[in-house]
């Protein structure tokens, strides 16, 4: 049974159905979630979340394009909330950092050099705009014509967004191998100069 069917099941009010579809799904929705997010327990909770709305939702599933590019929409949308809320709701308190300065707590733990955790950092790095194109690209297997459709920009904008993406990552990568000033670059990173 493909997808279509299967969402068309669903639509009916077929459990078993949607059971499928979220076997079929999972994994590869947790994963491209914690490309985004970095958190493994936040994209469990992401990926809940998009399923969730795949069942309540499911009467306004249209199926004009592939099955995939609308999970992988719902789930990428859901990211780019959480990154905006979080990012809003970042505070810390001085009183705090000190306590934990004199306290002894902060370490400061030796570089992992490994090609996975420089990777990791520079994703980390990167703004959405150009994280989400890179990973749909590169990690997911997408064309850029699903990721225009599923980041619901132009063709042009998914390539251009993908070029620079990777271009920062490479610039990235380059100075951690050479070991630069880590700082420095994370800051070109931010004003996006890099």
């Amino acid at each position: 049974m493909d997808e279509q069917e299967l969402m068309s099941r669903v639509q009916e009010g077929d459990e078993a159905a949607f059971a499928r579809i979220v076997s079929l799904y999972k994994d590869r929705i947790v994963n491209f979630l914690y490309q985004l997010t970095g958190e493994y327990e936040r994209a469990v909770d992401l990926s809940q979340e998009t399923f969730m709305r795949v069942y309540f939702k499911a009467d306004k599933y249209k199926p004009v394009g592939a099955f995939s590019s609308w999970v992988y929409t719902i789930a990428a949308n859901l990211a780019k909330t959480d990154l905006k809320k979080r990012r809003r709701s970042i505070v810390v308190s001085l009183e705090d950092i000190q306590n934990d300065l004199q306290a002894g707590s902060f370490s400061e733990d030796a570089p992992d050099t490994g090609l996975a955790r420089n990777l990791r950092q520079a994703l980390d790095r990167l703004s959405p705009r150009y994280r989400l194109p890179v990973i749909l690209k590169d990690v997911e297997g997408y064309s850029q014509e699903e990721i225009a459709l599923i980041i619901k920009k132009p063709v042009g904008t998914v390539k251009a967004r993908i070029s620079r993406g990777r271009h920062m990552l490479k610039r990235y990568l380059e100075k951690a191998v050479s070991g630069s000033d880590g700082p420095a670059l994370a800051k070109e990173f931010e004003n996006g100069r890099v």
